[in-house]
């Protein structure tokens, strides 16, 4: 809605400059005169210039603008509008917000309206890029037979075979299994399924492949491409849905699989540091629904991670509300230390501003240190910032900026108008000037040169550890109780040593044994000199006769299309491949938990032994049991430090006493032997590492690839949805829908179908990861003649609400106070049996009783996800009373119309002597308002007072329309949602 009809009427049209000879405008905040903007941190500016040109006098007002301009005495107070210039989606969390609009249509036009009016207002980028598991590792490769009979030919980016006769072997016989373990079953042809096409492993294997990036025939034993294709076979449905999503809806476009990660795309493709549209130029700025939307600010963008529900209101042209943020200023001094890379930067980094306790601001960075970190060192340095719990680490744009864009994408005339306008609106920094107008809510200043290498872990990722002490700090984990660092183990029990055969040879596991090795660069590959330090490294490695041991689960999942490039043309990826690191494909595997499942051999040998086993990853997420359930020790490491670990085949060593083993002369080899120097890896990346790539992204988002573009889709303005489908499913949400608003809706004698203590997070409520079998979204693909084999994970079945309400609260980490132990169990209170989470709420919405849950303190904490909203939801749960809550997590329950209620300060359930067994009553006045109280009665005669945290009327709207869609639906059925009873 817009109150001001014409740029004439608009209360800042006085400010419009223009600029390349008038034939570009833009609205300048600096021609307000007020000497107030020039002390506003540079981040703050952004949103002021989005508040002055999106003001409509009804979703941005005037006071909005003032309250922004007066942010010093308004941050933290202040409740503003903030419209970023885009939405950026990516297939796991996008797909929901897809099929919820795909959704919205059905209800529209059930009664009466126009579906083909619901589409993005806001330009949105879905890229798909997070369905890749890994099903094929290279010895099941090499020995699958040859359907052309004869020798199979070698992959397409080995070495030479003249070459590869000189490089020695991984070490170890290859056996033909496939995911490392010899079993027959593994190789079974799936069954048949409704709405999913029957493929087998060996007829993948005996189809002639094209491959997508370079458009030429590759070997039929090419890992890579045998990933890419079981994905798309495996994911045929939800692809033919974003299909239909490309065609269907305005304002939307889909990256097809296989381009690359959604945050490196973004960052090689979708950036734009300024957007112009219909000649007017003004600040480029994102909310996505990744947690790694944040690597944007390291480009001067800016942009964070939002839930699928907040994501759904910006696209449907609703803004982003906040409270004015504390921007806490780093003041970044010293030199680099010649040892430590980027990684070892951002975990330094991350350790300060954590311990400084920098939750839900902004941290802006500046002084002379800033000059030395390039655009790749700043994206990876802002994207660990939902690590120490900052919104944004925003890096304003600088020559340094421009100097990465000039390599890139951008052409001279680009730049000159980028350059131009960010000047004129004050929005570019210059490190060269002494003198510093901005004023920031606090200033923590970190030396660079402190700077060493480090690892983290091995359960969280503040846990960091240097190097140098890592064979000392593993050990005092064995030895501290169970908790964030310890495992408790006895010490007639920590010399245990396991061991067993694979592929024919006998091995060793004992505690600190490394199982798994995953060299991830989705996070990294935006700077290439860690990933070209791992290849040089590798390539050392190999050239002096080391290997890694080949029962540990290696890969190399680049983020991109231009991580494979320029390891190929710099001559390194054959080395990768000699020690295990083959390139898997372009998707998120081990993070996300699509780990393979290890040999049986080596699950066997953990068990036995109770050993704690190590993955050590480059990724940024790993949470115990997130990688696989037997690995204990999970550890963040850059990625040379992940391969040089997998060589020594243990993290219990140190690397400059220890050698990381015997060359092929009998020669100790030490890390300082085949540990790249700076100037090798500077010289190697500006040799290869050229604006060529940037070129090839931008011909393989124009071509597609040869899968994606044979994908049919429907030709509708609805979705024909498929009853039979396991994958897309219309959800619920509007099945009650009406024109009217109904009156609010009291909680009478609800039961809690949880009981939760303190740090639940959306790890331990939203369904991630592999299905388990024994889950309850496990019986119900059964019941559909599915097979395990062909469960997929829960982010690939997210647009299936049945499989997602069953994967809700199934965490094996759940601690559920009513059972006592970790485990996706609950108590139905009233038969007093002990079921699935899912169960008992299925039984408790058959009996009509109203659920809630009760929880302790940062209920909702960790990365953003819109099903521990739907989720709960969709559960039957109407309300949240916890001590305190996550605030994203909390504006996700109201946006599906849960409210989330917070204990009075001092008070908890355990002080009100709550036991969770009793029923609960809380009736809602007529009127709702901002941080209201509420009484809660319980079956014992007790009651208690909590606050409401509604924090602004938008809030209380959208509860009063129960939740967000149902807003936005009115709207389109000539409602006039604003408007409650």
């Amino acid at each position: 809605m817009n109150v001001y009809s014409s740029s004439a009427e608009h209360p800042y049209s006085h400010l419009i400059d223009t600029l390349d000879d008038g034939r570009i405008r833009f609205f300048n905040p600096h021609k307000l005169n007020d000497p107030r903007y020039d002390k506003l941190p540079l981040s703050i500016r952004v949103i002021l210039e989005a508040a002055v040109r999106k003001c409509d006098g009804f979703y941005t007002k005037e006071e909005d603008v003032q309250n922004i301009l007066d942010w010093q005495q308004q941050q933290d107070k202040a409740e503003v509008p903030f419209s970023p210039a885009r939405v950026l989606l990516q297939d796991f969390t996008g797909i929901p917000a897809m099929v919820d609009l795909a959704a919205m249509r059905d209800a529209v036009a059930k009664h009466g309206g126009d579906p083909s009016l619901i589409n993005p207002t806001c330009p949105t980028d879905l890229i798909v890029d997070h369905s890749l598991q890994i099903d094929f590792s290279k010895c099941a490769i090499q020995n699958a037979p040859n359907p052309g009979g004869g020798e199979a030919p070698s992959q397409s980016q080995a070495p030479s075979r003249s070459a590869a006769a000189k490089l020695p072997s991984r070490g170890g016989q290859q056996c033909g299994s496939q995911r490392g373990s010899c079993s027959k079953a593994a190789c079974s042809e799936p069954s048949a399924s409704p709405g999913r096409p029957s493929a087998s492993v060996q007829q993948i294997e005996n189809t002639p492949l094209l491959c997508p990036f370079h458009l030429k025939p590759v070997s039929d034993t090419d890992t890579t491409v045998k990933h890419q294709e079981m994905e798309l076979i495996r994911n045929k449905e939800r692809l033919q849905f974003f299909k239909w999503c490309s065609k269907a809806f305005k304002n939307v476009n889909v990256v097809p699989p296989d381009v690359g990660a959604v945050h490196q795309v973004n960052l090689e493709y979708l950036s734009r540091v300024v957007q112009v549209s219909d000649g007017l130029i003004y600040p480029d700025s994102v909310v996505g629904t990744d947690s790694h939307t944040t690597m944007i600010n390291g480009l001067g963008i800016l942009g964070w991670g939002v839930g699928g529900i907040e994501s759904e209101a910006v696209m449907l042209g609703q803004p982003v509300s906040l409270t004015l943020p504390q921007v806490v200023g780093c003041k970044l001094v010293g030199s680099i230390n010649p040892m430590s890379t980027s990684i070892d930067i951002v975990l330094g980094i991350t350790k300060h501003l954590r311990q400084a306790g920098i939750a839900g601001r902004f941290v802006e960075f500046f002084g002379a240190g800033v000059s030395q970190l390039s655009a790749p060192d700043r994206t990876t340095i802002a994207n660990m910032c939902p690590e120490y719990n900052a919104t944004v680490s925003f890096f304003p744009v600088d020559h340094v900026t421009l100097k990465h864009f000039k390599k890139t994408n951008f052409t001279q005339e680009k730049l000159e108008l980028l350059e131009s306008y960010m000047k004129a609106v004050r929005l570019f920094r210059s490190y060269e000037e002494t003198s510093e107008e901005v004023q920031y809510s606090e200033v923590i200043e970190i030396n660079l040169s402190s700077m060493v290498p480090y690892v983290s872990g091995p359960k969280r990722p503040q846990d960091r550890v240097a190097v140098s002490s890592m064979k000392e700090d593993f050990q005092s984990c064995l030895n501290e109780k169970v908790g964030f660092k310890g495992f408790h183990i006895s010490k007639e029990k920590q010399e245990t040593r396991v061991p067993f055969q694979h592929c024919g040879q006998e091995y060793q596991l004992a505690h600190g044994s490394v199982v798994i090795a995953a060299v991830i660069s989705c996070t990294n590959n935006c700077n290439p000199s860690v990933m070209l330090t791992a290849g040089l490294l590798a390539k050392k490695a190999v050239e002096a006769g080391l290997v890694v041991k080949p029962y540990i689960r290696t890969s190399l999942a680049p983020g991109s299309g231009m991580v494979t490039h320029y390891l190929s043309t710099s001559g390194v990826l054959p080395y990768f491949s000699q020690l295990g690191f083959e390139v898997i494909g372009y998707g998120c595997a081990t993070c996300v938990g699509n780990t393979a499942p290890l040999p049986e051999a080596v699950v066997d040998a953990i068990k036995q032994g109770d050993l704690v086993a190590c993955g050590v990853l480059s990724g940024n997420r790993h949470f115990e049991g997130r990688l696989c359930d037997c690995v204990r020790a999970n550890y963040l490491a850059s990625p040379p430090l992940v391969v040089a670990y997998a060589i020594a085949g243990t993290v219990g060593i140190d690397f400059e006493k220890e050698p990381l083993g015997l060359a092929s002369s009998g020669k100790e080899v030490y890390l300082r032997d085949i540990w790249p120097s700076r100037e090798e890896v500077r010289q190697t990346e500006e040799d290869t590492v050229i604006s060529s790539v940037f070129q090839d992204l931008r011909e393989r988002m124009k071509k597609g690839n040869t899968f994606w573009n044979n994908i049919e889709s429907p030709d509708s303005v609805v979705f024909p949805w498929d009853h039979r489908s396991t994958y897309i499913r219309s959800p619920p949400f509007f099945s009650k829908l009406s024109k009217d608003v109904p009156p609010p809706q009291s909680i009478d004698n609800a039961y809690a179908l949880l009981f939760l203590g303190d740090k639940v997070t959306t790890d331990h409520i939203s369904p991630a990861g592999s299905i388990a079998r024994v889950s309850a979204a496990a019986k119900y693909l059964l019941s559909k003649r599915l097979t395990p084999r062909e469960f997929n994970s829960y982010g690939a079945r997210r647009g299936n609400d049945v499989v997602m309400t069953r994967g809700t609260f199934a965490s094996i980490k759940l601690n559920n106070r009513f059972i006592g132990r970790p485990g996706p169990k609950t108590l139905h209170i009233p038969s007093g049996q002990t079921l699935d989470v899912f169960e008992a709420a299925e039984r408790y919405q058959r009996d009509g009783t109203p659920l809630i849950i009760l929880a302790g303190k940062h209920y909702g904490s960790g990365n953003s996800r819109d099903w521990v909203a739907k989720g709960p939801y969709l559960l039957g749960v109407r309300a949240v009373i916890a001590e305190s809550f996550e605030k994203l997590h909390r504006s996700q329950l109201l946006g599906m119309g849960i409210m989330p209620l917070q204990f009075l300060p001092g008070q908890n359930a355990d002080s009100l002597e709550l036991s969770g067994k009793e029923r609960f009553s809380i009736a809602l006045p007529e009127k709702l308002s901002r941080r209201q109280q509420l009484t809660v009665r319980t079956s014992k005669g007790t009651s208690f007072t909590v606050e409401a945290l509604f924090d602004s009327e938008t809030d209380v709207i959208f509860f009063r329309h129960g939740g967000l869609l149902r807003y936005v639906a009115r709207t389109f059925l000539g409602a006039d949602p604003a408007k409650c009873p």
